[in-house]
């Protein structure tokens, strides 16, 4: 039951909260729409004051939704454009704190997910995975993240997943092959070997073959082998990020796996550092555990006496407390405690 009078309060606080979570998604909003290449130090420092005076989760959360909204649109997104939003998440991550690109990032993920599974006919697909592929550019996640998702395209095999496949390479290939080329070795040979069982599949096998051999270009380094590959407006926007980002980006990436990200709601958030985290144990109790009876061999009854009296109230205390007080030297109680 709740009174009368603090039912009156609850409502005007919750008017309260959803004005000026109103008025903060309207200046959020004004900022994003306004964001350009030149004016990226200004809106940066807005956005910052921005978080310094509002509570980060509402923060995240309204400028998440609102570069969902910008950058997720059936029709393909200028890269440019992809580019700079990213590259605002990114200083403000560095700047701000890692939990700012997190959120950003798991939304991401868990709608590619979600969108990839469905069957539809926008570029949706393309969007958000240019948002990841930049994420990754700008130093918010790790290429583990980029392998993970190459991996899973590379095991569907599909042509939506191949197109997907080159989008990605095209993007973030080379800077695959500088951080990790052993692992982007092993993605060659699992898509070539998927190519040659899956040749029959496939009516086009132009597309394929165009794939593999970005991939060989990769491998061997060849960027002119790469159509439309072009490094430069990302450099300069690296340029950019080193003058705005007042950390290093190495410790603020957030080295991360697919399946972490999509059981986040169910495994909790390890990569956050201190967020908070209420649900099922963190390992699934699918299996019950069966109590272990401890046998330590016989123990007298004045040890057991002593142990009670030390308040060793559950079977492991007590077998670990008669270990300790009666093996011969810490060789003994070692073996006795393994």
């Amino acid at each position: 039951y709740v009174p009368p009078q603090v039912r009156k309060y609850q409502e005007i606080l919750d008017d309260k909260k959803r004005e000026e979570l109103g008025r903060l998604k309207k200046m959020v909003n004004g900022l994003i729409n306004r964001l350009s290449e030149p004016n990226l130090p200004s809106i940066s420092g807005q956005m910052e004051d921005l978080y310094m005076a509002n509570s980060r989760k509402d923060m995240n959360e309204t400028l998440t939704d609102i570069l969902m909204n910008a950058c997720v649109t059936a029709v393909a997104m200028p890269s440019r454009l992809m580019m700079e939003h990213v590259l605002l998440v990114s200083i403000l991550h560095h700047n701000i704190g890692v939990e700012v690109g997190a959120h950003f990032l798991e939304a991401v993920v868990k709608k590619f997910d979600e969108i990839c599974k469905s069957d539809t006919e926008g570029k949706e697909c393309e969007n958000l995975l240019a948002l990841i592929a930049h994420l990754y550019n700008f130093h918010v996640v790790h290429s583990l993240l980029i392998f993970d998702i190459l991996k899973q395209l590379v095991s569907a095999f599909t042509e939506k997943e191949i197109e997907l496949i080159l989008f990605l390479l095209k993007n973030v290939g080379f800077s695959l092959r500088k951080d990790d080329a052993l692992a982007l070795k092993e993605l060659i040979t699992e898509a070539q070997r998927k190519a040659n069982t899956a040749e029959k599949k496939f009516q086009d096998q132009t597309r394929v073959r165009f794939m593999l051999e970005t991939m060989l270009a990769l491998r061997n380094n060849d960027m002119r082998k790469i159509p439309g590959y072009d490094p430069e407006p990302v450099e300069r926007l690296r340029k950019l990020q080193r003058t705005l980002v007042r950390s290093s980006g190495k410790e603020t990436q957030l080295r991360v796996s697919l399946e972490s990200l999509l059981r986040a709601d169910r495994v909790g958030r390890w990569w956050i550092v201190g967020s908070s985290w209420s649900g099922a144990p963190m390992i699934d109790d699918t299996n019950k555990k069966t109590q272990q009876k401890l046998h330590i061999g016989k123990v007298s009854s004045k040890i057991m006496e002593l142990a009670r009296k030390q308040r060793m109230n559950t079977d492991i205390r007590r077998s670990i407390f008669c270990v300790l007080m009666t093996s011969e030297d810490f060789l003994d109680a070692f073996e006795k405690l393994l």
